[in-house]
């Protein structure tokens, strides 16, 4: 089954919510929607489910139009970073409830729900009430609902950011390879770069309610069409530079003069922003190939094996990568150093004019 986005736009009032988004998705295939928070991602999902109805466009499942055909006549399943679980029903009656009402024999429940619960490790709960649950219990309760329904459609929304780093981690693995077993079009919403690069499959960048890329995961990420493509897949968050070149002088918003050096080299006469991730500015390492810009160090965030270094170079606050544990204190003075071979190079309507040289060959 393939499910297609025709054209779809959901206004609310004067606003537009959701702007002409149109994607085809395959059977058996995985997207990743990815966007921060209020970039219309739920609500794009409740429009693909049903739940919602689309201002203009169609939705078309299997060749079908079910635009207006109602969520519980459509074989859909959805879960939410919220999870809903009913407070009544123990573990099992929730996870068997869709199937119940679907109509499927007694034999057929107990061995779906013995197989989710396996999977997610609810075995020995399947007879507690929701209350006598852990937030990362009842999500995962949630997700055996979804699973069993083994609908040809399955809407993900941030589903694991409840649970604990490790189960996490394997249901990153598991959970696309069973969905991919069903046959379904599974769709995974989340707000991280760092999730949407394990998942893998295919990413949708979507910003203020508007697709801005669609490709392969890595390549989204490697070669972003556009700047905003660039800014919702950067975790910190994407560091810039306005600058002007004209012949072999180079200029940044400042009126700082840049070596014309890596992507710079490549550009004709314009005014352009650079865009370039944390890992592409270095403090005080002057073997790249790239240009300085001395700063302050504004904060300095330890994540174990790096620390991410917030300088204010005069023309923004950027976030340099520095491996090992450092400790800058507020106030220093350091250099930025970027690596021109890293950068993106964006022309005056944010659209990629050229890509880095680590990019190319990747």
């Amino acid at each position: 089954m393939t499910f297609v986005l025709e054209n779809i736009s959901l206004s609310v009032g004067q606003e537009t919510v959701i702007d002409d988004v149109s994607l085809t998705l395959d059977q058996g295939s995985m997207s990743v929607l990815l966007g921060p928070t209020l970039s219309g991602k739920t609500t794009l999902m409740r429009l693909m489910a049903g739940l919602d109805r689309p201002t203009t466009g169609r939705l078309i499942e299997g060749g079908v139009d079910v635009t207006n055909v109602a969520v519980r006549r459509r074989s859909v399943a959805m879960v939410y970073q919220q999870f809903v679980n009913y407070p009544s029903l123990t573990v099992y009656e929730n996870i068997a409830s869709p199937l119940r009402v679907a109509g499927v024999g007694r034999a057929e429940i107990e061995t779906r729900v013995m197989e989710a619960a396996r999977l997610l490790r609810l075995d020995n709960l399947l007879q507690r009430l929701p209350t006598q649950l852990s937030g990362g219990q009842q999500q995962r309760t949630a997700i055996a609902r979804a699973l069993v329904k083994r609908a040809k459609l399955v809407l993900l929304d941030e589903p694991l950011a409840n649970l604990d780093y490790k189960l996490r981690e394997e249901l990153r693995e598991e959970l696309p390879r069973i969905f991919a077993e069903t046959g379904a079009v599974l769709v995974y919403a989340t707000t991280e770069p760092t999730e949407a690069l394990l998942l893998g499959g295919t990413t949708i960048t979507l910003h203020e309610g508007r697709v801005s890329q669609v490709g392969p995961t890595a390549r989204v990420y490697r070669r972003p069409e556009n700047i905003e493509a660039a800014r919702v897949f950067s975790d910190p968050p994407l560091n810039e530079l306005v600058i002007e070149k004209r012949g072999p002088l180079v200029t940044s918003e400042s009126g700082r003069n840049l070596p014309l050096v890596g992507a710079l080299t490549r550009l004709p006469d314009g005014v352009y922003r650079l865009g370039f991730r944390a890992d592409a500015v270095a403090i005080g390492d002057g073997k790249s190939q790239g240009f300085n810009f001395p700063g302050e160090v504004k904060v300095t965030e330890l994540s174990g094996s790096e620390s991410f270094v917030h300088v204010d170079v005069g023309v923004g606050v950027w976030v340099c990568l520095a491996p090992g544990v450092h400790e800058w204190q507020p106030g220093a003075q350091v250099e930025a150093r970027v690596d021109a071979n890293r950068v993106f190079v964006f022309d005056s309507s944010g659209g990629l004019a050229t890509t880095p040289f680590i990019a190319q060959t990747a």
